[in-house]
């Protein structure tokens, strides 16, 4: 880096579109990054939006200092002209910029040096559990490449992942966990009043096929028949492929004892969370997975599948088990509920085990990042 760079503050735009709309695991990370790295300072933030109808909204979801760059651009155009042109380059969107940060995979077209975030490979590992934006993804990520961006995961799972199906060499690409964000303090009693009980296992997210529920529902099933009164409570929005999830609540012998919430506020997540008996994520496939830290943070013993990325965020404490394993999700549960030892070793680990990830620590990686790049 030249000493007029490293006089300078250095101009970082990132993509701030994930913001907007429901929120995401990859709008809790883009959220986190910016407020780390705005409270980091030493960087002129922006945060850009591809979107027509949204970018309004932008400036509301930023912390202060960090500015909004939009366009009167709707998204499908853009993307549409991207895959096939340079143009329009973010520059309509930002301005000047020293470096840009694609949050969510779709790098646009610029002149500066880029890191495009890759969260996961969802599209090629699984394409029927998409749907068509996301089969979009790999060639999105061939583009960029193409233009000489930088690769950044969050996890080594998905380094590998990227570094085996791109050619991309394991040590050129970036990575950098996420942090998780300081828990907002639950209430059991409200979480029991929510659930219509006080015993229940928990299952937190947007239902789609890669989450894995109506198995959960045919374990829970099994589990039920020996336990008189645990419940199943999954709360979240619907995402697509919800009527695989009905039909496997229909068809429940314990379907009286399965609740679904739908959508929850931040404030009943964490009353749902600090009431839970178990926490459990037997997703098919993940980048990183935050719910189940966040499960950790309120000292609720998870449990979680085999699969993606949950065995190196997780480490040894969850209980992790195959995803698509009836009887073997069932067995875990009812151990995880009723074995003392277990849960207090799994509560104790879990701590220790949330605490590795700080958005102090990614800020700073990624502050660091940028000035390398520049």
């Amino acid at each position: 880096m030249g000493l007029g760079l490293l006089c300078a503050v250095l101009t970082v735009a990132l993509d701030g579109t994930p913001l907007l709309g429901v929120r995401t695991g990859v709008a809790r990370l883009v959220d986190g990054l910016i407020r780390a790295l705005s409270a980091h300072g030493g960087l002129d933030l922006t945060a850009y939006a591809i979107t027509l109808r949204g970018r309004h909204h932008l400036d509301d979801a930023l912390p202060a200092g960090v500015r909004a760059g939009t366009a009167p651009i709707p998204a499908r155009a853009a993307h549409t002209l991207w895959r096939h042109v340079s143009h329009p380059r973010i520059e309509r969107w930002t301005g000047p910029v020293d470096v840009v940060h694609a949050t969510n995979i779709v790098a646009p077209p610029v002149r500066q040096p880029t890191v495009v975030t890759v969260h996961d490979l969802t599209a090629l590992r699984f394409p029927e559990m998409c749907t068509p934006d996301t089969l979009r993804y790999p060639d999105a990520i061939r583009r960029a490449l193409d233009d000489g961006a930088r690769v950044h995961t969050t996890t080594s799972f998905v380094a590998h992942e990227v570094s085996d199906e791109f050619g991309v060499p394991l040590d050129e690409i970036v990575r950098i966990p996420p942090g998780v964000d300081a828990p907002t303090a639950g209430d059991p009693t409200a979480g029991h009043a929510l659930a219509r009980t006080t015993r229940y296992l928990l299952a937190l997210g947007t239902v789609e096929p890669r989450k894995n529920l109506p198995v959960l529902v045919q374990a829970f099933d099994e589990l039920a028949g020996g336990d008189s009164d645990v419940q199943l409570v999954i709360a979240g929005p619907d995402g697509w492929g919800v009527e695989a999830l009905d039909q496997a609540i229909a068809g429940a012998r314990a379907r009286a004892r399965i609740s679904r919430l739908g959508w929850v506020s931040s404030s009943q997540r964490a009353d749902l969370l600090a009431g839970a008996t178990a926490f459990v994520y037997p997703s098919l496939y993940e980048g990183f997975g935050f719910p189940p830290l966040e499960a950790m943070q309120h000292g609720i013993p998870v449990v979680a599948g085999d699969a993606g990325a949950l065995p190196e965020v997780l480490g040894d404490a969850a209980v992790v088990t195959d995803p698509q394993d009836v009887a073997g999700l069932a067995r875990a549960l009812h151990e995880t509920i009723e074995d003392t030892a277990l849960r207090e070793r799994l509560v104790a680990a879990g701590h220790e085990r949330v605490a590795r990830y700080t958005w102090d620590a990614a800020a700073v990686a990624f502050a660091q990042l940028y000035e390398e790049m520049a």
